[in-house]
């Protein structure tokens, strides 16, 4: 039950490339996916999960191994994790930053191609702030959890944004 086939260091080399491949494949999709998560994205980190743990351990079943691999990825992510909240280009190559999808009145179309978003997508979250129309909105942003962000152009302050999560349309 134990028993090691494969070099520990193996595992873990193998477990922090897959890490590593993983965080950039997220960043890569972007911060609209990570943002709302449908049945259909759970099904996919599922196998996910399953198509690496073979790549992580390879043939080696072994508690040991299972061990090692999950010791690897918890310690990476911690290291990650201590590493960007001192390092400010590390934060911003793992989150990303916000991303400005209205600009009084105005969407900024090459922000809305970048990010995957169309116009329809962008009103939905303004109607759900109860703003009818694009040129009621001082300022949209598209934050680095997906949510979407709405100043209206009336705000008087700071302090009356409103957050809503993306909402993907479905089918």
């Amino acid at each position: 039950m134990f028993n090691l086939g494969v070099s520990g260091w193996i595992i873990a080399m193998r477990t922090f490339i897959i890490y590593v491949a993983l965080l950039v494949g997220l960043h890569l999709a972007g911060k609209r996916e990570l943002g709302q998560m449908t049945p259909f994205d759970l099904v996919v980190i599922l196998l996910i999960a399953n198509a690496v743990q073979i790549a992580m351990v390879g043939p080696d079943t072994s508690v040991t191994g299972g061990l090692i691999a999950a010791g690897v990825l918890v310690g990476i992510n911690f290291g990650v994790a201590q590493a960007r909240e001192r390092v400010p280009w590390l934060r911003r190559a793992v989150e990303g930053s916000p991303t400005l999808l209205i600009d009084d009145g105005k969407f900024v179309l090459k922000h809305l191609i970048r990010e995957g978003l169309n116009e329809d997508e962008v009103m939905m979250a303004i109607r759900e702030h109860g703003i009818a129309e694009v040129t009621d909105v001082r300022m949209a942003v598209l934050e680095t959890d997906g949510s979407i962000s709405i100043v209206p152009a009336d705000a008087k302050a700071l302090r009356t944004r409103k957050h809503v999560r993306f909402i993907r349309r479905q089918g």
